[in-house]
């Protein structure tokens, strides 16, 4: 009974007008109304099932206030969420990384994958050309992707055209409706992978040699503008505008070198272009004129990049005859500046069927951003190998050139097939060694006179981050 508006002991009207049956009804009312809150009041998601229909109950004959009950509970029982099951929309992608440039020397992308994980999706193709396909737009998860052996993940609204060849197009949500692979510049990101020596030799378009291009962005008189592409007309001038950024972090436990250029087209039209490039791997990833909102689904391609299945690229003769492992230093690990000695251990292990009378050990840090001179000092730390019971000291970062290779050549030795040796080492920073993505890098060659080409039977790099103390 309703507290508001007591029924009458005769029967008759309560003063609310109605018969007893509406009465029950209003009450029912009211009581349902007493129990929706402001959480009730938001915006039901999107219906994520089939509706199911309800088959009509049919009843002959009800006593009044069974009836008025069984009205009652449908009155009280009846939610929206019946039709459409309330959702609430699935996490966003986590993306790592900052406003562009993301990736950088600083803290950046972590060095596995960040973005939400998806199961197996039919998007996914067999190794091989790609076949045309798209994710499904809004859907709030990324779908798998494999392109000759480069894993990756699709961000959702985000369409892959057909094409073929060694290039890959992944075209924004934002691309027009007939965009094809054609048009990856400025509506998308590209995907280039090289598996074969040939390939690599014949890339006109990007290699590393691009990164360290004040125009490497590309190869065509072309304006790629967001909105307006066209062929470079009468007023325009292509020309790259301010200072050219190079930086290097860690994806798929590699070191990735970027370069961003910000060109001109003329007085009114200007893009962004990005490039990244794995040198061992042999893949690239570019954005050349892609609309910053779209950065963070960028850097979820490059946060979710797997290469771990994937076979080396065909190297010259003898370049894959030792496999180099290392112990002691893994990818991402941060190195304090602070002197602390780091224990090393190189292996070398023979895989071919060549016998080496001798092979040269080295390890040694390439240059990075902290470098405490341009090309002359790579590091102020220094390295030590392990000779019988002495320290022999080392260059830990030599100078530009090869001077790196020139030194203890007296720890060669003889690598039968099937055969291993493990070096040990230890190497430290010091203070003079800045912030950022250091590669330490062991490589097996032949022994070095200074002179020529150097033999590399073999290497490893392993990226770890310098840390300020």
């Amino acid at each position: 009974m309703s507290k508001k508006h007591p029924r009458s002991l005769d029967g008759g009207d309560d003063g609310q007008g109605g018969t007893p049956m509406e009465r029950l009804l209003r009450d029912a009312l009211e009581a349902r109304a007493g129990q929706i809150s402001a959480h009730d009041l938001r915006p039901a998601a999107p219906p994520s099932r089939r509706v199911r229909r309800l088959r009509p109950v049919y009843v002959a004959a009800v006593p009044l206030f069974g009836l008025a009950a069984a009205l009652a509970f449908s009155v009280l029982g009846f939610r929206g969420d019946n039709a459409a099951q309330r959702h609430d929309a699935p996490p966003a992608a986590t993306v790592s990384g900052s406003p562009a440039p993301t990736v950088s020397e600083g803290p950046g992308p972590s060095p596995s994958p960040s973005a939400s994980a998806t199961t197996a999706s039919p998007l996914t193709p067999p190794d091989g050309p790609a076949s045309s396909t798209s994710t499904t737009p809004g859907s709030g998860a990324a779908v798998p992707y494999n392109f000759r052996g480069v894993k990756f993940k699709v961000p959702a609204g985000w369409t892959v055209p057909t094409q073929s060849g060694n290039r890959l197009c992944v075209l924004s949500p934002g691309a027009p409706a007939d965009a094809t692979a054609d048009s990856c510049e400025p509506y998308g990101v590209s995907l280039t992978v090289y598996n074969t020596a040939e390939e690599i030799e014949r890339a006109i378009w990007p290699s590393m040699a691009d990164l360290d291009s004040d125009s490497g962005w590309g190869t065509q008189p072309y304006c790629p503008v967001w909105g307006n592409p066209h062929d470079i007309g009468s007023g325009d001038t292509l020309k790259t505008v301010g200072k050219v950024v190079r930086t290097r972090d860690i994806v798929a436990s590699k070191t990735i070198s970027k370069t961003q250029w910000q060109v001109s087209c003329n007085s009114k039209e200007n893009f962004t272009a990005q490039l990244w490039g794995l040198a061992d791997d042999q893949v690239y990833i570019a954005a050349i004129g892609l609309k910053p909102e779209y950065q963070a689904d960028l850097v979820s391609i490059l946060d979710t990049l797997d290469l771990s299945s994937r076979p080396a690229p065909a190297a010259k003769a003898h370049q894959n005859d030792v496999a180099v492992t290392v112990e002691g230093l893994n990818p991402g690990q941060s190195v304090p500046n602070d002197g602390t000695m780091l224990q090393v251990s190189v292996t070398y292990r023979n895989t071919s069927q060549t016998n080496y009378p001798a092979v040269h050990p080295l390890l040694f840090a390439e240059w990075y951003a902290g470098s405490p001179g341009e090309m002359v000092s790579i590091t102020a730390g220094s390295l030590e190998r392990l000779d019988g019971t002495a320290w022999k000291p080392l260059g830990l970062g030599v100078g530009g050139g090869m001077d790196y290779a020139t030194q203890g050549k007296d720890a060669a030795f003889p690598l039968a097939p099937g055969q291993s040796r493990t070096v040990k080492y230890r190497m430290k920073l010091t203070r003079e060694d800045g912030a950022g993505v250091l590669p330490v890098t062991a490589q097996a060659v032949l022994p070095y006179d200074g002179s020529g080409d150097l033999t590399l039977l073999g290497h490893k790099s392993t990226p770890v981050r310098v840390v300020v103390k």
